[in-house]
């Protein structure tokens, strides 16, 4: 929806002969609905992410066969490699909790599984997939008819 000026409106209901307590009437309304909430001023603008797949491969096979992964996204100006460093961080710092330590996690997928959200988000991780997803593989041509 367009934005228009307060000033303009009320120069167009001056135009059409508006009475002027009228107008004040309906100008004061108009400025206190146009001002913002005290709560949304203080709201830092929300984070920029990049997506990032991580590919689970332990048997070194990844050109050969279909293999699942996982989907997650770091902060925009960060390095994709820092994303394991995050996993584990994560990781180490859930396995000190006590759920943690009742049920301590050992792999990446018991992590991307069980692991609350609120600890990755700690490492600026988010995960978006908590189950793996098959990730399928193209050589980028399109066939001819």
């Amino acid at each position: 929806m367009p934005k228009i000026e307060i000033n303009k409106v009320a120069e167009i209901l001056l135009k059409n002969k508006i009475e002027p307590a009228l107008l004040r009437r309906i100008i004061e309304e108009i400025q206190h609905v146009a001002q913002p909430d005290p709560g949304e001023e203080n709201k830092p603008p929300p984070m920029k992410k990049q997506w990032v797949i991580l590919v689970s491969d332990p048997e070194h096979r990844l050109p050969k066969d279909d293999f699942v992964g996982w989907v997650l996204q770091i902060p925009e100006d960060e390095s994709p490699a820092t994303t394991q460093d995050r996993i584990f961080r994560s990781v180490y710092d859930f396995n000190a909790t006590k759920r943690g330590r009742l049920l301590p996690v050992k792999t990446v997928g018991e992590a991307l599984e069980n692991v609350p959200a609120k600890q990755f988000k700690e490492a600026d991780l988010w995960t978006k997939t908590k189950t793996p997803v098959l990730v399928l593989r193209t050589d980028n041509e399109i066939p001819k008819e």
